[in-house]
């Protein structure tokens, strides 16, 4: 039986008072911009019933620096990082696609947006990310778990602050915390 497509990913999330901040970890750890920050929409899809989102999956579209990509993520194994397998491909029209997806009936429930720089260290093969958010501002290491470990201690975290929710979970906690009636994860519009 041939294995099935797709990769396993790992990752943490790590709460930072600012970009400014996050960047200076970051330097002091000897990571290096791969591109310059970018702004990202995403939107997740689902049924009617919710049936991915009950199930602990995810199918989400992005759009960042000029691609669409399709992804699906499977549900998340226990641990102290999120470890789950990732299915992901580009598409050549974000809007077709959205248009495709709901043609098959799923419905978009949730966006986000932020903006997002990635980094890495020479010679490795775990990346990071810097990611600025209407909820506030995270370091994204991906990687094996021994190297998330290593990159986030010698940015001053420990296993205490590894965060493993999605974007989508962290602003409905948040809007729980405020009596905020959820809604998307959006910068204000001028």
């Amino acid at each position: 039986m041939p294995p099935s497509p797709g990769t396993v990913e790992v990752e943490i999330k790590l709460a930072v008072a600012s970009a400014a901040a996050g960047m200076e970890r970051l330097r002091r750890a000897g990571f290096t911009p791969l591109h310059e920050r970018a702004f990202e929409s995403n939107t997740v899809f689902d049924t009617p019933a919710r049936a991915l989102i009950q199930s602990g999956r995810l199918l989400r579209l992005r759009e960042f620096r000029g691609e669409a990509l399709l992804t699906f993520k499977g549900r998340p194994e226990p641990g102290p990082h999120k470890k789950r397998r990732e299915i992901e491909t580009r598409v050549a029209d974000g809007a077709a696609m959205q248009a495709l997806l709901e043609a098959l009936g799923y419905e978009a429930i949730f966006r986000y947006e932020k903006y997002r720089t990635a980094f890495a260290r020479g010679g490795q093969d775990g990346h990071a990310f810097l990611d600025e958010t209407p909820i506030g501002c995270y370091l994204e290491l991906e990687g094996a778990p021994e190297w998330i470990d290593q990159a986030a201690a010698e940015m001053g975290f420990g296993r205490g602050d590894y965060i493993t929710l999605s974007y989508g979970s962290l602003y409905r906690e948040r809007c729980r915390m405020a009596g905020v009636e959820p809604s998307h994860m959006v910068f204000p519009r001028p």
